[in-house]
């Protein structure tokens, strides 16, 4: 089995659960875990606001979001852990995918965005990063996914049928080639799903055993609610929802709650996202 792939380097010394879990588990969607947790980002909504107002910047909630996942991811290393082929891999980037509509149309096709977050980036820099893409996204007919995805979408069924046993063959013995990972965000770190955007919820969403993402998020819509301030008084707070589901086997519960420690302090302490990703945080991870 080769020690490197092009999206990840093998991890080997295994403690004997962790070797044997891909053989009881083999699949990613048998070995989801899922929690809906809820962010106060009423100083988060503020800081965006003052700053898009002050600096001209545009700025927005989703790109704080990503921001904070991918410094979580950077500072908690198994965060970016995959499993392929029954055999544990370290992610050699950081990268978040998602996607996005043309327009805000039933009919509307939908566009992939897959991107790569380098560890000196901040906020800002992030949110050139999307917007950016989006943009593009939006301009172009199609990009390399969706282009692939209509070429196939042509083939007879049985000539679909040999190909996706050779790429699931590729896949196992990791040497899947460039051009069926470049820009699917099935190859990702995290695949996020902005529900708020179109006015739903944060539901559960299923992994996928195709490709290697190990982590899917859904965001939903920001609502109102009072709640007790630790002096004591009552305010009216904006809290936002998110539901995070990903494969126990990379990490357990303990790592994976103490991990959204890291989350939860940056969007609720949104100067510190002024900071790189590589940036450490002042969270008690003990």
């Amino acid at each position: 089995m080769k020690k490197e792939r092009l999206d990840g380097v093998r991890i080997t010394g295994l403690d004997g659960f962790h070797a044997v879990v891909p053989y009881v588990m083999p699949k990613r969607t048998e070995a989801e875990v899922s929690s809906t947790e809820t962010f106060d980002v009423t100083d988060l909504c503020a800081y965006l606001s003052r700053r898009n107002a002050e600096e001209g910047t545009n700025l927005k909630l989703f790109h704080a979001f990503c921001t904070a996942v991918a410094r979580t991811i950077y500072l908690r290393p198994k965060m970016n852990i995959f499993i392929s082929g029954k055999r544990f891999w370290q992610r050699k980037d950081i990268t978040l995918s998602f996607v996005a509509k043309r327009k805000f149309e039933d009919t509307a096709e939908e566009v992939l965005i897959f991107m790569k977050v380098d560890p000196s980036m901040t906020l800002d820099d992030v949110s050139h990063l999307i917007l950016g893409d989006v943009k593009e996204a939006r301009s172009n007919q199609t990009n390399d996914v969706g282009a692939t995805m209509n070429f196939l979408a042509k083939m007879p069924r049985f000539a679909m049928e040999i190909l996706f046993f050779f790429i699931r063959k590729f896949e196992y013995f990791g040497v899947m080639p460039a051009f069926l990972m470049k820009g699917d965000p099935n190859y990702s770190t995290a695949l996020l799903s902005n529900l708020g955007s179109i006015g739903a919820g944060a539901p559960y969403h299923h992994l996928s055993n195709y490709g290697t993402c190990s982590i899917m998020i859904t965001i939903g819509t920001m609502h109102k609610e009072f709640r007790r301030m630790e002096d004591g008084t009552e305010q009216e707070r904006t809290l936002l929802d998110a539901t995070f589901t990903i494969d126990e086997r990379i990490a357990d519960g303990f790592y994976f709650a103490k991990s959204l420690r890291i989350v939860r302090y940056l969007l609720e302490h949104p100067e510190h996202l002024s900071e790189s990703v590589e940036a450490s945080v002042p969270v008690d991870l003990s």
